[in-house]
């Protein structure tokens, strides 16, 4: 329902179980919007109902944890208002969804990979299925929880081959019980593990914000999933950037600003009696090693750089 019939909209939140979950709740914490979870518990209390971002709208949140195939469906369905999954599941179900935040969380890639025989003859045979059961010693076997991602490859890359339906640790069905598997891959080391190579990258994956089309048609409901995504954004923003300032001579200022990266332009400030400024940018992290030195001979002094809890451009 859109109106509770107190005033306040409620805005029903899927939340992620399992391996998103850590940091979905943690985006929240950091945008203002306490999530408390007791152990066991699947309903997690969003701000209480209380945070000044919901009453400041009149919203209400009632969320509850799902395993992000189950938010994918429920979105469909209707049940749900937004939710957090990856976008491998919405693409696995067909389900079609609004995309209205790509996180950037847990970034996965979805491969194919097998153990190195197998592997380089699909690669000399370009897929044959006859030269695969050569060597695999039988109809070739794809193992994947993604049956429908997994049936498209198969029929794209491998006509001819079987699928089986896996329901989790996909990595160890090869060699005895499969000869190809289809699974996420975060930083490649389970498959090293498992002595598995890639074969083909499917698509790539991570922590997305989505909501029906229906919902978004709702103007209360889709301003109370507006006002998340600008709180969602401005943390995810200030991780990525720190707040840098440096004192610096007037005739040095030009050729330090010229160098500095920032939103817009530089906050500049007169220190003293004018002959000084104080320069303050929001600069990217991952700038940091390179940019500070370069400050450095070009006369900036008093560096200090400070870590952003939000950032709103």
């Amino acid at each position: 329902m859109t109106d509770k019939g107190n005033g306040k909209t409620e805005l029903r939140i899927g939340l992620p179980k399992g391996r998103m979950q850590a940091k979905v709740i943690e985006l929240f914490n950091s945008a203002g919007i306490p999530v408390s979870v007791d152990e066991r518990e699947y309903r997690p209390r969003i701000g209480n109902g209380k945070s000044q971002a919901s009453v400041s709208k009149g919203i209400e949140y009632e969320a509850k944890l799902l395993k992000p195939q189950n938010i994918v469906e429920m979105l469909q369905a209707g049940s749900r208002d937004i939710g957090f999954a990856g976008a491998d599941w919405v693409r696995e179900l067909g389900v079609d969804l609004v995309e209205l935040l790509d996180t950037g969380l847990d970034p996965v890639t979805i491969v194919a990979a097998a153990p190195e025989p197998v592997t380089a003859v699909f690669r000399a045979s370009g897929g044959d299925v006859e030269a695969m059961r050569a060597i695999c010693g039988r109809t070739p076997i794809i193992a994947s929880e993604y049956e429908g991602l997994a049936k498209s490859w198969i029929e794209k890359n491998l006509p001819g081959a079987e699928f089986v339906r896996s329901y989790g640790a996909t990595e160890v069905f090869p060699p005895e019980d499969a000869d190809i598997i289809i699974d996420n891959c975060a930083t490649g080391t389970t498959l090293r593990i498992n002595k598995l190579e890639i074969i083909d990258t499917l698509m790539t994956s991570s922590t997305r914000l989505y909501a029906s089309k229906e919902v978004m048609q709702i103007p209360a409901k889709s301003e109370a999933a507006d006002s998340l995504i600008l709180l969602f954004r401005s943390v995810l923003e200030a991780r990525r950037r720190v707040m840098l300032e440096v004192n610096v001579s007037a005739e040095l200022l030009d050729q330090l600003v010229a160098i500095l990266p920032c939103l817009r332009a530089p906050t500049v400030s007169p220190l003293g009696k004018g002959d000084a400024f104080a320069v303050k940018v929001a600069a990217p992290r991952d700038t940091l090693a390179s940019l500070i030195p370069e400050i450095k001979r070009r006369g900036g002094t008093d560096i200090v750089v400070t870590q952003m809890s939000q950032l709103v451009p």
